[in-house]
């Protein structure tokens, strides 16, 4: 991952420079903006192989920035972060046209992890997914997930999915056939791993299994105190 390029905005300077100076201390290139505007001429200028937007930023808000790049890159992986946790704002990211959406606040490690799974998936790469889609639709063993209409096909059967049903998933599948950790989940799906949330992932768990059942080469395995391995065949 040596010469990978970054477009970072951010608006908060405080930490954006202590992200970028830890993503340059990775070995990263790293193009830090500080505003809506001055973001697409950047890109055009710094030919970034990835970019990662805030959502919340002065004069152009991140998601319009991710559309008005995927509309001249339809390839390049866009990440946005946002302190917003809605569904509809999830959503609204995946529609402007992001590869993944990060909930502030973050841990470094966390960006490092996605920002490299993303550039493994657009090079054709993927060992963590074993050659997940980043689009829509995202095929699972004999199941088709399509993360943005939260369903589940297996043929002409249609399973529809809660918002949180269908991110727990989305997260197993940028895992699938490795393994996950049960605090990751609980931080990127709930927003913290207090007990009662812990107990709420067990049901997603088994209401997912549930889904899942019908075909037996995709199978989420338990991982008792570390977390679940994906594991999807065929």
């Amino acid at each position: 991952m040596q010469d990978i390029k970054i477009l970072y905005v951010e608006d908060e300077v405080y930490l954006g420079k202590i992200v970028k100076e830890s993503l340059e201390s990775r070995g990263f290139r790293v193009r830090m903006e500080t505003d809506g505007m001055a973001a697409l001429p950047a890109f055009r200028e710094f030919e970034p192989d990835i970019c990662v937007l805030d959502v919340m930023l002065p004069k152009k808000d991140g998601f319009a920035i991710g559309k008005d790049i995927r509309d001249l890159d339809e390839n390049i992986p866009i990440i946005y972060l946002t302190a917003k946790n809605q569904p509809e704002d999830v959503l609204k990211g995946f529609r402007s046209g992001g590869n993944d959406y990060i909930r502030k606040p973050f841990s470094l490690e966390e960006l490092i992890a996605r920002i490299r799974n993303l550039l493994q998936l657009a090079r054709g790469k993927a060992p963590a997914t074993n050659g997940q889609a980043a689009g829509d639709e995202i095929p699972l063993g004999r199941y088709t997930f399509h993360r943005l209409r939260y369903e589940l096909r297996l043929g002409e059967q249609v399973q529809k999915l809660s918002h949180r049903e269908a991110e727990l998933l989305r997260i197993l599948a940028e895992h699938r056939n490795s393994t996950v950790e049960r605090r990751d989940i609980l931080r990127r799906v709930w927003g913290d791993d207090s007990f009662f949330n812990s107990r709420n992932l067990d049901v997603y768990i088994k209401k997912l299994r549930d889904y899942l059942k019908e075909d037996e080469s995709v199978e989420i395995i338990t991982l008792k105190g570390v977390g679940y391995h994906f594991a999807v065949g065929g």
